[in-house]
């Protein structure tokens, strides 16, 4: 018979090692805390190994005890220790079967929702009313209990351990909310601290069968109440206790038939692959239905599934490895274990959906490629396209996006959104959730825009799926949550300026200095400014020059440094005015004021107190290729800009002087006036 090392912690772990006990079978068994070693069933044929151990600790432990089968009966979540456990017996070359938990079959309820963290379900949490009976465990606590909102409402029910006690008082949790119980729990139990606690809430992760799982279900259902679910456990890889048995030849089964698909080098010679195969599949919107079958069929012959919770549940069905990774961080040491010990695989790494349309599979894909052009990776890398977001949401309303702006929110910050729309006859916006979908609402109506209408695409592909209008009034105030594209249509959509051009008329000026507007336009031409600067604009006045440069691109960044009070609130009305994002005013003197900014790739100096060397210096500190147009009234300034080329390292050096003569009408004739000339100075560092 085989000798056996059991990592336990788990009510499959402790059944397994009461079935080897009653066989009289030795075997050992790991345990993490001295509470879970309470719980094995002290015999002659059980050897108990009390502590946490790390991959190397692991690997050392199986060394010395000279085991031929590892078995992983750890939590269905603890995918950290798994991965220890399944990475130290491949070193070791030990067999591996993971116990996998009978999860039981989970029922639509509307009343159930499922979150990828604990932190999105902390969240939602907080837009939710009454008690909250939380049954997460300890090690999670601290995300809930350090929000003031969630923290009183707290009913923590852990493990009655010394440890988990303590982590509930250390966080705060009055000893009146700390239910310490050994569960699963029956569904009269549940119903009974529900009624007794005034629990509005459960929080749960799908532990499954022995994890009690159903009776909170059914708990939550007969009480009419909200069940947080957390995770995806329910696709983890592995085998049944049943199996497990069969698998060590307690039924007569050869010890050596893999079941478990596990990472054997056997298992391996029988693939045959000499190299990995990754492929990065956009599975479209969500449903299964619409993917290409070039991907449907990547899918189905993987060994390894890899992707976000949500988008592993469409391949429920599949008995392959799943791994909740969406991160490079992750997916590639993954990747670069196995090919340690020469386990090539084939990878089907999922995507919603196309991996060329703001995908996470493009940044993916720069770092698989890196790692395979420094030889750390053996592999064939390829991306299916899926159908977008976009394509089908555009099918679904009968709109040609050839001729639309497209833009993305999910995640990413735009600015001057509303300006966008003002400017655009056609928009499709991909967001984040709802509350993205309030912003929009609020930008179009600052704009003032009228005959909008927006039109949202609601969990497309999927059988809820729905097209709903709305005005941007209504959208100010949906509230629906879930997985939206939104379309913005404006028939009265005007064209923005090419290039900078805005009279002086459009700015609120007062008593403060103002670059006037021929300046301003020669100023700002010599800056050469691209779509994507960061402009330090030091001595703002008014803001005309800040205005200006962030109306040329919305990916422009601008910091308008002012000293005096008054000119940096004529900045900001103008700003308001014009209704910009992309400006940041920083009130303060330069140089100080600089420090700690956004370094910046352009600076327009239009007053500079008599510290123009200081602030020079301070530039080309920040960047030494730092494009620089300075202005001058004064011959004092204007004698500085000589010493410029003897002081710092400059090229493209440039030095004009320029005088406007304005037209002035005195009964029947127009005289010309002339206003005061200015020098402007342009160069850049090197």
């Amino acid at each position: 018979m085989s000798n056996i090392l059991i990592f336990a912690g788990t009510t499959e772990g402790r059944n397994l090692s009461k079935i080897l006990a009653e066989s009289k079978i030795n075997h050992t068994v790991c345990v993490a805390t001295e509470y879970g070693s309470k719980l094995i069933d002290e015999n002659e044929y059980t050897c108990i190994h009390c502590g946490r151990m790390n991959r190397d600790e692991m690997k050392e432990f199986m060394y010395k005890g000279n085991y031929d089968t590892v078995i992983d009966a750890t939590h269905p979540y603890a995918y950290e220790v798994t991965a220890n456990i399944k990475n130290a017996a491949l070193e070791a070359d030990i067999r591996y079967i993971r116990l996998k938990r009978n999860m039981g079959k989970i029922e639509d309820d509307k009343m159930m929702r499922f979150f990828n963290t604990n932190e999105e379900c902390a969240d939602a949490l907080e837009k939710t009313e009454g008690n909250i009976l939380l049954t997460t465990g300890s090690k999670e606590l601290s995300v809930y209990a350090s929000r003031d909102s969630l923290k009183d409402r707290l009913i923590a029910r852990v493990i009655p351990s010394e440890e988990s006690v303590k982590i509930c008082s250390s966080l705060g949790i009055n000893g009146k909310n700390i239910i310490a119980m050994q569960g699963p729990f029956s569904l009269e139990m549940n119903e009974a601290i529900t009624d007794m606690y005034q629990i509005g809430v459960i929080v749960t992760k799908n532990s499954g069968i022995p994890g009690g799982f159903v009776e909170k279900a059914e708990c939550a259902k007969n009480k009419n109440i909200p069940l947080f679910v957390i995770g995806c456990a329910d696709n983890e890889e592995g085998i049944s206790l049943e199996e497990t048995l069969e698998q060590i030849g307690l039924t007569g089964i050869n010890s050596t038939t893999n079941l478990s698909g596990d990472n054997s080098k056997e298992a391996t010679a029988e693939n045959g692959l000499r190299s990995s195969i990754i492929s990065l599949i956009g599975i479209g919107p969500g449903n299964k239905d619409v993917l290409t079958e070039e991907a449907g069929n990547a899918i189905k012959e993987a060994d390894i599934l890899i992707g976000a919770c949500r988008l592993l549940d469409t391949f429920s069905n599949l008995n392959v490895e799943k791994y909740p990774f969406y991160e490079s961080k992750d997916i590639i040491p993954l990747i670069e274990e196995n090919e340690k010990a020469n386990q090539y695989k084939k990878y089907a790494i999922l995507f919603s959906g196309d991996t060329s349309f703001y995908s996470g599979a493009s940044g993916l894909i720069k770092s698989l490629e890196k790692e395979q052009n420094d030889g750390s990776l053996n592999a064939e890398i390829r991306m299916l396209p899926g159908i977008s977001s976009l394509s089908y949401f555009a099918s679904k309303i009968g709109v040609d996006y050839s001729d639309a702006k497209i833009i993305s929110i999910h995640g990413r910050t735009i600015f001057n959104l509303g300006q966008i729309i003002k400017h655009e006859k056609k928009t499709f916006i991909l967001v984040s959730g709802v509350k993205d979908i309030n912003s929009i609402g609020d930008k179009i109506i600052a704009e003032g825009l009228r005959n909008v209408r927006v039109t949202l695409g609601y969990r497309l592909s999927y059988e809820d799926e729905a097209i709903i209008n709305l005005t941007p009034e209504e959208c100010c105030t949906y509230d629906k949550d879930g997985l939206y594209i939104c379309y913005v249509s404006n028939p009265d959509a005007v064209s923005a300026n090419a290039s900078q051009g805005l009279p002086d008329s459009y700015f609120v000026r007062d008593k403060v200095p103002m670059t006037k507007e021929e300046v301003r336009e020669v100023s700002l031409s010599k800056l050469r400014l691209k779509k994507d600067s960061i402009l330090w604009d030091i001595g703002s006045g008014t803001g005309s020059v800040s205005v200006e440069a962030a109306l040329l691109s919305n990916d422009i960044k601008v910091f308008a440094i002012e000293k005096k009070d008054e000119a940096s609130d004529l900045t900001a009305k103008n700003i308001i005015n014009a209704n910009l994002e992309n400006v940041t005013i920083i009130r303060g003197t330069a140089p100080e004021a600089l420090e700690n900014l956004t370094p910046a790739t352009h600076a327009f100096i239009g007053g500079s107190s008599g510290n123009l060397k200081e602030i020079l210096e301070s530039l080309k500190n920040s960047n030494d290729k730092m494009r620089v147009v300075i202005n001058a009234i004064s011959i004092e300034t204007m004698a500085e800009f000589k010493k410029i080329p003897e002081e710092f390292e400059v090229d493209d050096f440039e030095i004009i002087q320029m005088q406007v003569s304005r037209s002035d009408e005195v009964g029947n004739y127009h005289l010309m006036k002339a206003e005061n000339p200015i020098w402007i100075c342009s160069f850049n560092f090197k």
